[in-house]
């Protein structure tokens, strides 16, 4: 199948697509659908940005994964209802003998941060105390939602999400495979307190794949992780993350290291549970304002951003700690607020790293709509932009010119869903909401020539193309006004 494939999309993207644009004729919808292996599922929606008009609707309310594109609901909802001072806090704090780190779920703090606190017991005459309490009671439930895919739990980008969290819930390494050792051997830095074996063959590259043999890694509740499986020789070695799988066993750990070396006995325990009452405050630390960290999680498309504010949300709203149940139950009521009916998605995170998410096209093109009418909000611009920054700064179909620049939208990738959900100018300076929810797709890589394009890169490219050109015309069949 795949060989007649690339035979015909080499035809509509050398023949087809040319012709139209040099000849200012328009190009259908389906002409460009072909490029997709067959089983792939396609949602567009294309309007103009002052009204969202749909000017092409397909398949616009078929409730498919959203991924990443989801992160502007929660970036949206958080614009709206936390204050533009909105800072997370982590506090220092003394009742009696007992002290107590009180943490919210900063998704940006540091080891310097908790240094720069626990320092301030030394100053203030405090060497010697009961216990240590690592106070996490903001948030609640679950630390992974539901649907997160498993296999992919122990790197970083599923870190889980809780209040007591330390540089990004995320710890670097790295692998190597040298041909002289059967095995593969792990770097972690020593002041890292997490522990990592390995029984991963060192094989060729050939080896590797005759024995359908790959590189496994499992990870238990005590932070410890192990490698299994093999390893193809590497001329340098392979950088590895790690997501921390319990945040309060590894800053426990840490916070005995910061708390030795600054000369403070611990008489008693270093405890994960809540501060004591009636507590006076002695330092705190605020993390990067709101526009700041919104910037982060749309540009960088940051999962803990994302989930740690829905969190920080549901505490918000419902006064009470937050979780991924209330707090998507808040992103909802907030934007119900302001008209996005989001009554039939399926929301269960902040990130969209779930696969039990879905969205429709149509309910995507209403936050960027709302979006793109409200610039005090800010968000338009914390928008990756095509070839130029974020995520889009290197996506192969649309970092080129004339593309390049023109577009500025979130990206979101799940296994088979490859979704855009933006704003692109055309050459008569006309804006469009254009919104892609790709799904099920699955091409065949080793049918797929060294020289050819990836189907998604050449129907993005091809897409955007006639966009920005003012060519793309509807399908003649089309399902949905």
């Amino acid at each position: 199948m795949y060989p007649a494939l690339f035979r015909r999309l080499a035809l509509v993207v050398m023949l087809v697509a040319p012709c139209a644009m040099a000849s200012g004729e328009s190009l259908r919808l389906e002409q460009l659908t072909p490029l997709l292996p067959k089983g792939s599922q396609l949602a567009l929606w294309v309007s103009d940005a002052q009204h969202n008009q749909p000017q092409i609707s397909e398949q616009a309310d078929a409730l498919l994964p959203p991924a990443s594109t989801q992160k502007l609901l929660t970036g949206l909802a958080a614009r709206l209802y936390l204050p533009s001072t909105f800072r997370f806090s982590t506090r220092l704090v003394q009742a009696g003998d007992d002290i107590a780190l009180i943490f919210n779920g900063d998704p940006l703090l540091t080891r310097k941060d908790i240094r720069q606190l626990l320092s301030q017991l030394p100053r203030r005459g405090i060497n010697n105390i009961n216990n240590l309490y690592l106070d996490g009671q903001a948030f609640t439930g679950r630390t992974r939602a539901p649907g997160w895919p498993w296999d992919i739990l122990a790197v970083c980008y599923s870190a889980p999400s809780t209040a007591i969290t330390l540089n990004h819930n995320c710890v670097q390494g790295a692998i190597y495979s040298q041909p002289e050792r059967a095995l593969t051997r792990v770097h972690i830095p020593a002041h890292q307190p997490i522990s990592v074996t390995s029984q991963a063959r060192a094989v060729t590259e050939s080896q590797q794949n005759k024995s359908h043999c790959g590189l496994d890694l499992t990870a238990t509740p005590e932070n410890h992780y192990h490698f299994s499986g093999c390893l193809a020789h590497r001329s340098g070695p392979l950088p590895l993350n790690f997501a921390v799988q319990t945040p309060s066993a590894y800053v426990k750990a840490i916070v005995a290291e910061e708390l030795a070396r600054l000369n403070v006995r611990v008489k008693g325990d270093i405890r994960v549970a809540r501060a004591p009452s009636q507590a006076r405050e002695l330092a705190r630390h605020h993390s990067a304002k709101l526009a700041t960290l919104l910037t982060t999680m749309l540009r960088d498309s940051d999962n803990l951003i994302a989930d740690n504010l829905l969190k920080a949300l549901g505490r918000r709203y419902f006064q009470q700690p937050g979780s991924y149940r209330n707090g998507v139950a808040a992103v909802k009521a907030i934007l119900q607020d302001e008209g996005i009916d989001l009554s039939r998605a399926v929301l269960v995170d902040g990130s969209g790293l779930s696969r039990n998410n879905r969205l429709s096209a149509r309910q995507l093109s209403q936050v960027v709509h709302y979006i793109l009418t409200h610039p005090e909000l800010g968000l338009a611009a914390m928008l990756p932009t095509s070839g130029i920054d974020g995520t889009l700064k290197y996506r192969q179909s649309v970092r080129h010119a004339p593309i390049k620049g023109r577009l500025k939208a979130k990206s979101g990738s799940l296994y088979g869903s490859f979704n855009l959900a933006g704003v692109i100018e055309d050459d008569a300076k006309q804006t469009h909401i254009v919104i892609q929810l790709i799904s099920h797709y699955h091409p065949d890589k080793d049918a797929l020539p060294d020289n050819v394009p990836a189907p998604i890169t050449q129907f993005e490219r091809e897409f955007y193309l006639a966009l920005i050109r003012g060519q793309l015309m509807p399908s003649l069949a089309i399902t949905q006004p």
